[in-house]
């Protein structure tokens, strides 16, 4: 063998042995795997080569228990649910896999015998590119914890070849580029060749002489299904992410076409399908994009509906009664947010036209069934779709969903006389602009599922009150919350070792990592200066973890006795990336006005914002400019830059969350209030004893109170006050704060250089109109920021008391697991009971 460690690797004796558990017979075992399945040239077996040996042996462990998990479903066919995203962001599964298994210490010493750390090889992994946000990584937690609970539960998604994007800076800012997880191949997926379903676009609808109705015509393809494994934490149960590609056939390929030059032509059909899975989010500014979208939402939608259908059928085979009417006592469907609504015509067609049952019993059954998260109240993602190119593309379930809207209609006149007026708001199909008739898919969701879910305490009482009061009128049971939460296994256990090894000794147990209400025995210790030592030197060691990330990410030095304050989130301009380093602009010309004297006082402070802007999206775009621009000034600027480094970290996703999140100490969630849904990252940060500065806004509100008022920094208009202060700016009477002004001033000088970033200050200007007015009141809470800020500097200077909120945040924690939340879903929502593999 080639490659640093060929010796070491020579010395291993190759032995197939799956379910290894002690470190020769684990290395033995990768031995094997990079002898006898190859990816590789036989010599060699450098870095690379050996993670993916490593990771097909773990693999081994994971395919022994998802068999054993699917054989023993199959056996005992309880109910399971099923779960419908468009986004998953699972990260790099190597070091959970291990860590869930239980094996993590043995494959440690495994992998030394080839002469490398186990960390070394975690490092070569590429983060699967199939999420963007916080939507993807809550579906994620939610396996993990599905896994973990031993529910019956799988996971649908698509199989992207190119994600959403790979971020690059540059000196325009940001450049999109495609992600290459997929350039050789993942370890973790399976291909099931047999699990293979067909789905139909365009076509027409043919009335059949017995009455009924079939879709026919127009193009097929073909879902291929992958499976990646999804161990429990300390159980054998191992469920599954079923991820679906889209292939057309050697008889779609057209030889004759080919051999006659015709190359495109002859292989159009393949072309589209591998369109299907290429992207996530594809542009949809033209109608091709806004077509491909819908068709991808279908795809996803109807392969994993057929396939659900067909597990149901097998086992009805074996059941006594085996009636179509015990559908929605053997399956539930929850739609991770509207992308997922088709699903819901779709079932209703794979029962009335494919298995012959009139629609009021698969109404019933798909009523029965269908459950809904909403994950926002903003307008633009509360999907509407063209009913011409809905029409067009889905004929049938067009037909459907205009039946759907029809009846409901028919339900509240007949039976809810006083909602008649609200009708228009409410019904599915709005036609009130005749050029552009639409198809509201939030409506329905919420008119054909039998539950719908906001995902914090504020927001799912928004969605009652406000967004879907109407409906809470005529169904005042169907809508609960169920806030959001994150694995505690990836999040602390994985990710911060050193804080977890101290947790784990001041309680006494690590069952906290499965049981995280434990977490508040930290309390009693909350003022121990043992503990508070051995607390600040795990921070210290992930701030240098971090400072070494960032450095060899974007080549500038940070100081990790500075404070680390960190907005790592997608970029939005509700989620106020603008505010933040606006903040960041007013506090580098203070420090320019200051004496040497008085910046001795200064507490130094690294501000670092990451993010991807979507492509299409040009304010959110300009922001990441800025925070680049802003950075490159502050950053070499002698006369500052011990007390103020400004750092945008590019291509944020999983992997640079597990680095930045256990090394923060201030972290901003600063979004409008109101317009966060929840939130996650928020969590994820407070776990790890990172003080947050916030609005009150999504969990905000809730991590607040369980962690301490004393330990949040509080700042901004509270979300019934929005309404009227954008009222206010409307009618003139909005006065910014002067200190907002020497900000924008600053920007417009061009102390940050040439770039013009006018079009981006004119949101923050006037007050009304397309882009302008301050719709996300930066200019409003700037003051009430500022302030939070300077109570930020004070507090950090006193030691003894910041380790203590620190330490405060980690122990008010516990409601925000993941378990609890998947555990109300079972338990309220899908009607689901554990089964673990004995």
């Amino acid at each position: 063998m080639t490659g640093s460690n060929c010796g070491a690797a020579e010395k291993v004796k190759p032995a197939a042995s799956p379910a290894a558990d002690k470190p020769a017979d684990i290395a033995g075992n990768i031995a094997y795997h990079a002898q006898y399945s190859p990816h590789f040239s036989p010599l060699a077996f450098g870095p690379e080569e050996a993670f993916y040996a490593t990771a097909e042996s773990v693999r081994d462990h994971l395919i022994e228990r998802w068999n054993d998990t699917y054989v023993h479903f199959h056996k005992t066919d309880p109910k399971q649910t099923y779960y419908l995203s468009m986004e998953y962001l699972q990260g790099r599964a190597l070091t959970n896999a291990v860590g869930n298994l239980g094996i993590t210490g043995a494959y440690a010493e495994a992998v030394k015998k080839f002469g490398y750390e186990l960390e070394a090889l975690v490092g070569q992994e590429k983060d699967a590119a199939l999420g963007n946000g916080g939507l993807g990584r809550l579906a994620s937690c939610f396996l993990d914890s599905m896994a973990t609970l031993n529910l019956p539960a799988w996971g649908y998604g698509l199989r992207y070849r190119y994600g959403l994007f790979k971020q690059r800076i540059t000196n325009e800012g940001q450049e999109e580029i495609a992600e290459d997880w997929l350039d050789k191949f993942s370890p973790w997926e399976i291909p099931r060749h047999d699990v293979v379903f067909p789905v139909r676009f365009f076509g027409h609808v043919e009335i059949l002489p017995d009455g009924s109705r079939k879709w026919v015509g127009g193009e097929v393809l073909k879902a291929l299904a992958y499976d990646v494994p999804i161990p429990g934490y300390k159980t054998k149960n191992a469920i599954s992410l079923r991820l679906w590609e889209a292939k057309a056939t050697a008889e779609d390929f057209n030889l004759f076409q080919f051999n006659d030059g015709q190359y495109e032509s002859s292989a159009q059909l393949h072309a589209r399908a591998e369109q299907i899975c290429a992207v996530l989010y594809p542009g949809d500014a033209t109608e091709e994009g806004k077509l491909l979208r819908l068709k991808q939402q279908f795809f996803l939608c109807s392969a994993s509906l057929q396939d659900m259908i067909a597990r149901f059928k097998e086992r009805k085979a074996d059941r006594v009664s085996g009636k179509w009417s015990e559908f929605p006592s053997k399956v539930a469907v929850q739609l991770n947010d509207t992308h997922p609504t088709l699903a819901i015509p779709e079932l209703m067609r794979l029962l009335m036209d494919e298995e012959g049952l009139g629609w009021d019993e698969a109404w019933d059954i798909t009523y029965r069934t269908v459950s809904y998260t909403n994950h926002t109240v903003l307008p633009e993602a509360l999907e509407k779709w063209s009913q011409i190119v809905m029409r067009k593309l889905l004929p049938r379930q067009m037909e459907i969903i205009e039946e759907i809207d029809k009846r409901f209609r028919e339900m509240v006149i007949s039976k809810h006389k006083e909602m008649e007026g609200k009708i228009d708001s409410m019904k599915v199909l709005d036609g009130s602009n005749p050029q552009k008739p639409i198809v509201r898919m939030a409506n329905l969701c919420v008119v054909s599922s039998h539950t719908v879910n906001g995902v914090a305490e504020l927001h799912s009482n928004i969605l009652k009150q406000e967004l879907f009061a109407d409906y809470v009128s005529i169904w005042p049971n169907k809508f609960q919350n169920k806030t959001n939460g994150i694995t505690p296994r990836r999040w602390l256990k994985f990710c911060n070792p050193e804080l977890s090894e101290i947790i784990t000794k001041w309680l006494k147990t690590d069952q906290w990592t499965s049981d995280l209400d434990l977490l508040t025995g930290l309390r009693k210790f909350a003022d121990d200066e043992k503990l508070h030592a051995e607390w600040a030197a795990a921070k210290l060691a992930c701030k240098k973890r971090l400072a070494k990330h960032v450095l060899d990410a974007t080549g500038v030095t940070i100081d990790p006795t500075s404070l680390f304050d960190i907005q790592i989130k997608r970029i939005h301009e509700y989620k106020r990336q603008l505010l933040n380093i606006l903040g960041a602009v007013y506090r580098y010309k203070k420090l320019k006005e200051m004496s040497a004297e008085e910046k001795q006082k200064v507490t130094p402070r690294t501000v670092m914002i990451g993010g991807k802007a979507f492509a299409t999206y040009t304010n959110a775009k300009r922001i990441v400019k800025l925070v680049n621009d802003v950075g490159a000034v502050v950053n070499n600027d002698p006369e500052v830059n011990k007390y103020l480094k400004v750092v945008f970290i590019p291509n944020y996703n999983v992997s640079v969350a597990e680095v930045l999140i256990p090394g923060s100490e201030l972290s901003q969630h600063i979004s409008t209030a109101g317009m966060e849904a929840s939130g996650t990252s928020n969590m994820k940060f407070s776990l790890n004893g990172c003080v947050i500065i916030g609005t009150l806004d999504g969990a905000n509100v809730e991590i607040r109170e369980e962690v301490g008022e004393d330990n949040f920094f509080l700042f901004g208009a509270k979300a019934d006050q929005v309404a009227g202060l954008r009222k206010d700016r409307e009618n003139g009477l909005f006065k910014p704060d002067p200190r907002f002004e020497e900000a924008k001033q600053l920007i417009r000088s061009g102390a940050f250089g040439s770039y013009n970033y006018e079009p981006l200050l004119d949101s923050l200007e006037g007050n009304s109109g397309f882009g302008r007015g301050d719709y996300f009141l930066v200019g409003y809470d700037f003051p009430g920021y500022i302030d939070a800020q300077d109570r930020v500097d004070a507090a950090y200077k006193d030691k003894k008391k910041w380790i203590k909120m620190s330490i405060l945040n980690t122990a008010g924690s516990g409601k925000f697991s993941s378990d609890r939340t998947i555990a109300q879903y079972a338990k309220e929502i899908w009607n689901i009971k554990a089964s673990p593999v004995a």
